[in-house]
C-alpha cells in the first residue's frame, strides 16, 4: 500500500516500515494518556497535570520526528502524513503553554481581577490550538481510513473514516463558535482521541501488511 523499498531493517534504519509502526505506538501512547487525563477529570480525582502533560510534550516531539519522516518516505497519503505531523507541533505548542503559563496566570488573576481576562485569553488560545491539532488528526483519520478501505478492510476503515469525520466536525465547530458553544468541549475532545485510537489501528495494520509482502 505504501510501496516501501524492499530495504533490510538495521538497528538505526528507520525505514518506512518501521516509522509507521512507532508513528502507531506513539498515536496509541498519547490517546491513552489523554483518554487517562479525560476520566480523572471527570471522576474529579487530582490530575497529575504535569506528569501527563509533560510525557504528551515528549510524545508528540517523538511524533514530529516519525511523522514527518513517513510524510517524506511514503508514496502516498502525504496529506495524511502532514495532518499527523502538524497535529503534534500544534499539540506541543499547547501543551507549553499549558504548562508554563496556566499557573502563573491564574495566580496573578487571583491576586488581581484585572487580570481575569487576560488568563481567560491564555486557556482560550490553549483550547484553540487544541481543537486544531484534533481536526487535523480527525483529517488524518478520515484519509487513513479510507486508504483501509480501498486495501479491503472495510469494518476498521469505514469506523474510522466515520469517526474522523466527526471529530473535525465536532472541533471545527468550536473553533468556529468558540468553547461556548452548543457543544461541550469533552464531545470534540473525545471524539478526537477516538479518531487517534483508530488511526493508530490503521498504521498498524497498514504496516504489517506491507511488512508481510516483503
Amino acid at each position: 500500500m505504501l510501496d516501501i523499498e524492499n530495504t533490510k531493517d538495521t538497528p538505526m534504519e528507520f525505514t518506512n516500515i518501521r516509522t509507521v509502526k512507532i508513528t502507531s505506538y506513539l498515536l496509541m501512547a498519547l490517546a491513552a494518556t489523554q483518554a487517562l487525563y479525560t476520566l480523572l477529570y471527570i471522576a474529579e480525582v487530582n490530575v497529575p497535570r504535569q506528569l501527563l502533560w509533560g510525557l504528551e510534550g515528549i510524545l508528540f516531539s517523538i511524533l514530529i520526528a516519525f511523522a514527518g519522516a513517513a510524510m517524506v518516505q511514503a508514496k502516498h497519503c502525504h496529506v495524511g502524513w502532514s495532518a499527523i505531523a502538524f497535529s503534534a507541533v500544534l499539540n506541543v505548542i499547547q501543551v507549553s503553554i499549558g504548562l508554563t503559563m496556566f499557573t502563573p496566570f491564574r495566580e496573578a488573576a487571583s491576586q488581581n481581577e484585572a487580570m481575569a481576562p487576560l488568563a481567560g485569553a491564555v486557556v482560550a488560545l490553549s483550547f484553540m490550538i487544541y481543537n486544531v491539532a484534533k481536526l487535523l488528526l480527525g483529517f488524518a483519520a478520515l484519509i487513513f481510513g479510507m486508504a483501509k478501505m480501498t486495501s479491503g478492510a472495510k469494518a476498521l476503515g469505514s469506523l474510522t473514516v466515520l469517526v474522523g469525520v466527526v471529530a473535525m466536525l465536532a472541533n471545527a465547530i468550536l473553533i468556529v463558535f468558540g468553547r461556548d458553544a452548543f457543544l461541550p468541549s469533552p464531545v470534540a475532545g473525545g471524539f478526537g482521541v477516538l479518531a487517534t485510537l483508530l488511526l493508530a489501528l490503521c498504521l498498524m495494520s497498514i504496516a504489517r501488511e506491507d511488512d508481510g509482502k516483503q
